[in-house]
């Protein structure tokens, strides 16, 4: 997943340099998120139940049809393949008709269920016909029946959705200027769900090029369109190739529509084209270095700060993340002290650490760990405002996945920039406060959990403790909180680092001349 030589990611800045380090944790968060799509409302594939075109004879019809037995659905869908193929065939009066009849009943069938029967229909040789419908020339009804049957074979399994290889390159062409509003929505809708499968339909698709038409489908205002384009596109350039992301920033008017649509666009349109920044940001630095140049920081933090809705503050939330992840150059550009917009990136992230959703704590969580990573002033602006205290509450009450973005968060506040793999400068102010507010025990928790990385993080900050407490306190304090148990556990631990950490964290400050020193009670 490395790209421009960024093979690192910006998580581990506690014993390491904070540089231009930061590209594979992006990258990783946005295959993380693409999962996580697929299994929410927001799914990486999406039946069309309601045409592009508004067709009001398109319905989920009623309860009797939904629970409908699937054999009789797919009997059903056999039979209108039949249908379609003496359509096709047939040249005499009223052909035209005949085969949009026979295509508006298959795509009835195929929109009827939440489980359409795909795999009948495609056993019944439906694709070759629906892409003879395709062809140039034909009615827009046709047309917009026959992609509608698409979109809906390629909403199912990874080998159904690779039936589709044969229409792909008409699918394409009908996103053209040439093609009706409603058929260029429908023919995209079929590409996103394409996209959505995995990374070798996307090559396909790339290498067909589909990127630049479905791109000049997001620059106009009419929102249906837009929005279904924008969603296809963040399918197609999902990675891990940065490729389509970079192409895609370079297409013209395309930075314009997104701060366009960012700015103006209703929610449900706005959260589509902010996935579309999600993984511009997370794939591409050059697309990243472009978006950065540009106002939508700014409008970020706008939709941040007045908008309640979930679907959209999520892929917001982590664009943000992904601009201020980027090369310390680039944090040091987007977050200026005193600026006003650096002010209001905290205060939106204070919004997110207090909602109620545990997803939004949790990227809150991580935008602030990077920013924390960042120069002493970015430790600075975290550690004087409101974040602070509720960064020390969710250490200790939060899921462990918030906890551990939490510590980074905590621990990177702790230490200044350093070069190289040299030790940690230690902010002995930031420490001893954090210490004096409780955050010890939190830390140490994580050295007994089972995850690697958590123990790594606990162990580190261990270590920042036993040194760089003032008076020598690092080793009673920790004692105190069991930190020395915690540590023992590593002794024969199959990890050679976390043994060889914790064994001489223990053998340097808890050694035979350990307590000798200090008079008893």
């Amino acid at each position: 997943m490395a790209d421009d030589g960024l093979t690192h990611h910006r998580r581990d800045p506690i014993k390491s340099s904070v540089g231009n380090v930061a590209a594979q944790r992006r990258r990783q968060n946005a295959v993380t998120v693409g999962k996580e799509r697929r299994e929410s409302l927001v799914r990486a594939k999406r039946l069309c139940r309601v045409g592009t075109s508004g067709d009001s004879e398109v319905s989920i019809d009623n309860d009797m049809m939904i629970d409908e037995e699937q054999s009789i659905l797919e009997t059903q869908a056999s039979s209108a393949v039949e249908e379609l193929k003496s359509a096709v065939v047939y040249q005499g009066k009223g052909a035209m008709q005949k085969r949009v009849s026979a295509l508006r009943e298959l795509r009835r069938i195929l929109s009827r269920s939440e489980f359409p029967p795909i795999e009948a229909s495609l056993k019944a040789g439906a694709i070759s016909f629906l892409v003879q419908c395709l062809s140039f020339g034909s009615p827009d009804e046709q047309l917009l029946e026959a992609a509608w049957c698409l979109t809906n074979i390629a909403a199912g399994k990874q080998e159904e959705t690779k039936a589709l290889l044969p229409a792909l390159p008409l699918l394409i062409a009908h996103l053209g200027e040439k093609s009706s509003l409603p058929v260029a929505e429908q023919c995209a809708w079929a590409l996103g769900n394409v996209a959505g499968e995995g990374d070798e339909l996307r090559n396909i698709l790339l290498s067909q090029g589909a990127l630049p038409p479905l791109a000049r489908m997001m620059l106009p205002n009419k929102g249906s369109t837009v929005r279904t384009a924008a969603w296809a596109l963040s399918n197609l350039i999902k990675g891990p190739d940065p490729k389509a992301a970079t192409e895609l920033i370079r297409v013209d008017g395309v930075v314009e529509a997104i701060l366009r649509h960012l700015k103006k666009a209703d929610e449900e349109l706005a959260t589509e084209v902010a996935w579309v920044v999600v993984y511009l940001s997370a794939l591409s630095n050059i697309a990243t270095s472009i978006l950065v140049k540009s106002d939508v920081l700014q409008l970020l933090v706008e939709r941040l700060a007045t908008s309640n809705s979930l679907q959209l503050l999520i892929p917001v939330l982590r664009s943000l993340g992904n601009l201020v992840a980027g090369d310390s150059n680039t944090s040091c550009a987007i977050l200026v002290p005193g600026h006003e917009i650096t002010d209001k990136v905290i205060e939106v992230l204070v919004k997110c650490l207090k909602s109620e959703h545990r997803v939004l704590k949790k990227e809150a969580a991580w935008v602030l760990s990077n920013i924390a990573a960042g120069s002493v002033e970015h430790k600075q602006l975290i550690y004087s405002s409101m974040a602070l205290a509720l960064l020390l509450r969710l250490l200790s009450t939060a899921p462990f996945d918030i906890r551990k973005e939490v510590a980074y968060v905590l621990g990177n506040l702790c230490v200044a920039p350093t070069q190289g793999d040299e030790k940690p400068n230690l902010i002995q102010e930031h420490l001893v406060s954090l210490i004096g507010r409780g955050c010890l025990p939190g830390f140490i928790d994580l050295v007994r959990s089972a995850d690697p990385e958590a123990a790594r993080l606990g162990l580190q900050f261990m270590e920042l403790v036993l040194r760089g407490m003032p008076n020598g306190e690092g080793p009673k304090l920790v004692e105190l909180e069991d930190g020395i148990d915690a540590m023992e556990r590593f002794q024969f631990h199959e990890n050679e680092d976390l043994r060889n950490m914790a064994n001489g964290l223990v053998d340097k400050y808890f050694g035979e001349d350990y307590g000798l020193d200090v008079p008893t009670e």
